[in-house]
C-alpha cells in the first residue's frame, strides 16, 4: 500500500474508491489501520452458501452499514447513516460509481459522494484499488491468489465558493473531481457514463445470457 500517510490518524474522512470487485470493501479495510465502514446490499447479510456465509460474517464482525437498495429512499438513507457515522469520527468508505466496474474500466461518479462532502465538510481521499478483479473476477465465488495494490491519494481541496452553489451543481463537481483524482492514481480508462447504465445496456445487447 502506498499513501497510508494521507489518512489522518484520528477525525472523520470519506475515503473514495474505484470499484473492481466484491472483495475491495475486504481489502481496503484490512490495509488501513483504522477501522472503515462501507455501505454492503442487506442481501449479501443474509445470503447462503460457504462462502457466503463467511462474507456475511465478515461484514457482521466489522459493522458494515446495510444498505437496503429496494425502499425509495435507500440511497439518502444510506447517505445519512453514513453522515452520522463520519460526525461521529470515523472513516466511511464510498463507491462513487456506485456498483462495480462491468469491464475493469472506470465510469462516472454519482453526486453522493459531493453530499456526504458538503454536508460533513470532512475531506475526500481519492483511492485507487488494482488486482482485486483478478484475485475474484465478476461470476466467481472462490478468490484466487493475486497481488492486490491499494493507493491512497492526497485529501482533495474542496473549493470553499462551491458550500455557496447550487446543491446539484456542487455535488456533480465535486463528484467529478473526485473521479479525476481516482483514474490519476488508477490508470483505469474513463468512461463518462454511469457503470449502471452500462450494465444496462450489456443486459439489453443481443445474445446475452
Amino acid at each position: 500500500m502506498t499513501g497510508a500517510q494521507n489518512i489522518p490518524a484520528s477525525g472523520g474522512a470519506i475515503l473514495a474508491a474505484n470499484h473492481q470487485s466484491v472483495v475491495d470493501s475486504v481489502f481496503l479495510p484490512l490495509m488501513v489501520d483504522r477501522p472503515v465502514t462501507f455501505s454492503a446490499k442487506a442481501e449479501y447479510f443474509t445470503a447462503s452458501g460457504p462462502m457466503a456465509r463467511v462474507w456475511a460474517w465478515y461484514l457482521r464482525a466489522t459493522n458494515q452499514l446495510t444498505m437496503d437498495r429496494d425502499g425509495p429512499r435507500a440511497a439518502q438513507d444510506t447517505l445519512e447513516a453514513a453522515l452520522a457515522l463520519l460526525q461521529q469520527g470515523q472513516l466511511f468508505g464510498i463507491y462513487p460509481e456506485g456498483t462495480r466496474s462491468p469491464d475493469g474500466r472506470l465510469y462516472r461518479g454519482r453526486p453522493g459522494v459531493g453530499w456526504l462532502a458538503l454536508k460533513s465538510g470532512l475531506p475526500v481521499i481519492p483511492v485507487a484499488l488494482s488486482g482485486t478483479r483478478k484475485v475474484l473476477p465478476p461470476g466467481r465465488i472462490i478468490p484466487r491468489p493475486g497481488r492486490i495494490g491499494v493507493t491512497i491519494g492526497q485529501p482533495l481541496a474542496i473549493a470553499p465558493e462551491l458550500f455557496d452553489a447550487p446543491p446539484g451543481k456542487a455535488r456533480r463537481q465535486i463528484a467529478d473531481q473526485v473521479m479525476a483524482a481516482i483514474q490519476q492514481l488508477s490508470g483505469q480508462e474513463y468512461v463518462p457514463m454511469y457503470a449502471s447504465d452500462r450494465k444496462a445496456e450489456l443486459a439489453a445487447a443481443p445474445g446475452h445470457a
